[in-house]
């Protein structure tokens, strides 16, 4: 089943006030939801999130306004090697362990699209996957 994945910026946006970006990952979820797609966080972006009381407060806030609607994906031994697998193919470094989480959900799950702010590292990141398409958070209008 082809997912919706969110970045760390994707989900920054959705906890934060309202802007166009927020409004952005708002129309993907409801479009996911409408054909039965899912809506998955890697919990390796969520660790990347946890920087303080503050910003841990509106992650888990959000979390729990969106329970049922975004699942969270852990790191176990099936999708390490979709991790590596991403990082060898697109030939990345252990710096880009986060973004091919990112990447490796939509792979496992046999594509789908990814919401990002980073539309640099995730393009190149699931270049090797026909299956996945990178959008990014803002547009040409806002």
């Amino acid at each position: 089943m082809m997912i919706v994945a969110l970045d760390a910026e994707a989900v920054k946006a959705l906890a934060g006030a309202d802007s166009p970006q927020k409004r952005r990952v708002r129309q993907a979820m409801t479009a996911a939801g409408r054909v039965g797609r899912d809506v998955v966080v890697p919990t390796l972006v969520l660790a990347e999130l946890h920087r303080g009381p503050h910003r841990s407060q509106r992650v888990e806030a959000l979390l729990a306004r969106h329970e049922g609607a975004i699942g969270c994906r852990d790191t176990d031994p099936v999708l390490a090697r979709i991790v590596g697998g991403v990082l060898h193919a697109s030939s990345s470094g252990s710096e880009h362990m986060v973004d091919a989480h990112v990447v490796a959900v939509a792979v496992e799950a046999g594509g789908g699209v990814v919401l990002t702010g980073d539309t640099g590292d995730l393009e190149r990141l699931a270049g090797p996957y026909r299956t996945i398409i990178v959008e990014g958070l803002t547009t040409a209008n806002g």
